[in-house]
């Protein structure tokens, strides 16, 4: 919390991010918790970070990413890809709590809040 605040007005979300979010509080059973988590993602997560789109030139530079890190050997998680080209093709820092997820993207920039 105290990264975000610090950053705060610098941070976004990728739409991939955001279905990922949204996925894990409707498999949830109706409770509490899922009412709980339900309104911080609308009235906290969605008002606060831009939700960055995976458009055309997130997907350009994903699949030749994509396809240099086969031809030499890594599989990359497709989502994580989906992640790195929002970030990539938007010139933002990714930041995520692992970083080796990210790793062989060329020219993307990640970081982590410890």
């Amino acid at each position: 919390m105290a990264m975000l605040n610090r950053h705060e007005g610098e941070c976004a979300i990728a739409s991939v991010v955001w279905h990922e979010l949204e996925f894990g509080c409707e498999r949830l059973p109706e409770s509490r918790r899922r009412t709980a988590i339900r309104g911080y993602l609308d009235g906290v997560v969605s008002t606060c970070f831009p939700i960055l789109d995976y458009d055309r030139a997130a997907a350009e530079w994903h699949a030749a990413e994509r396809a240099r890190l086969v031809a030499s050997g890594r599989t990359p998680s497709f989502v994580d890809g989906q992640i790195a080209a929002i970030a990539r093709t938007n010139r933002l820092i990714l930041v995520s709590g692992n970083k080796a997820d990210f790793a062989g993207y060329e020219g993307l920039k990640v970081r982590t809040w410890q």
